[in-house]
């Protein structure tokens, strides 16, 4: 009972550790590439960017102002654990950026484009590594902040509205503003869109990553070795269900199997060795539970 009660509490922590790590990251990301150039990331930390580049209003302040308060929001009509989870990373977040713009001098490595550096370096490395950031939370149970608790709570009222189309709604408004900014500029609107597109494919790769999988759906008369042969070389197993055929109206057995991507070569080499079975193969988008191997007695 002791290591039940454990493996929870042991999740917990490793959650918030992760939340803490990646809030320290971002906020070194935001120091080093995105604040001391001429674009805007996206969500409400773009709008915050363009406000600490017009009025020297830290960005860590911001973040605070507009996040507490849409945490409260949503623990009281959305989901309470994430929002302590989202309300953990915004205020790490914001206090890490708050000392490392005052407290800690990163001026050998801060990336300026000012100088004559490539302008596209910036949106590019500190999209990839925001998405990395956002792929992580969301797998740990929380988000960044920002627009993820307004399309929560519209996502929960209308479950047909994805949150996505809410973010990318308050992009198109972040990109738009930041040519009026910048000097009337085309540029930052397309380093914008850049951005987010990145952090966009990245998260996205993080989310699902480990997660997908092949579903082999085999037609064979010799369902007892090809089941023999996926556990023993696969370390899964198989499904097996009694149908008929269309044509000839026989009786047929269908094998339905779930492995990971790196076996589907070896699963075919299984199949090659049964001429007559037939196999039909599709991607699995995402997997839950524990399919990785068989327990064995």
């Amino acid at each position: 009972m002791a290591d039940k009660k454990l493996n929870p509490t042991l999740k917990t922590v490793t959650d918030y550790a992760v939340l803490f790590s990646m809030a320290v990251l971002m906020a070194l990301n935001y120091q080093i590439f995105i604040l001391h150039n001429a674009f805007a990331p996206s969500g409400i930390n773009g709008l915050a960017t363009m406000i600490q580049y017009l009025f020297n209003f830290s960005v860590g302040y911001f973040s605070l102002i507009m996040n507490i308060p849409l945490a409260i929001f949503c623990w009281l009509f959305v989901n309470k654990q994430f929002a302590v989870r989202t309300m953990l990373f915004t205020v790490v977040f914001s206090v890490a950026l708050l000392i490392l713009q005052t407290r800690v001098d990163l001026s050998r490595f801060i990336y300026h484009t000012d100088d004559g550096r490539s302008t596209l370096l910036a949106p590019v490395v500190s999209g990839t590594i925001n998405g990395f950031i956002y792929g992580m939370t969301i797998r740990h149970g929380a988000s960044t902040g920002g627009t993820d608790f307004v399309g929560e709570f519209v996502h929960k009222k209308h479950p047909s509205y994805s949150m996505t189309h809410v973010v990318f709604a308050v992009n198109v408004v972040i990109a738009s503003l930041s040519y009026f900014v910048y000097g009337y500029n085309i540029e930052p609107v397309a380093l914008c869109i850049i951005y987010s597109l990145l952090t966009t494919l990245v998260s996205d790769r993080c989310v699902h990553s480990g997660k997908q999988a092949w579903k082999v759906e085999m037609i064979t008369a010799h369902p007892e070795e090809v089941t023999q042969a996926v556990i023993h070389d696969l370390h899964h197993s198989t499904t097996i269900i009694q149908v008929e055929g269309g044509y000839s109206h026989q009786g047929k057995t269908m094998l339905i199997c779930v492995i990971n991507k790196h076996q589907i070569s070896r699963m075919e080499e299984i199949l090659s060795q049964f001429p007559d079975t037939f196999a039909c193969v599709s991607m699995v988008s995402e997997t839950v539970g524990n399919f990785r191997k068989v327990k064995r007695q």
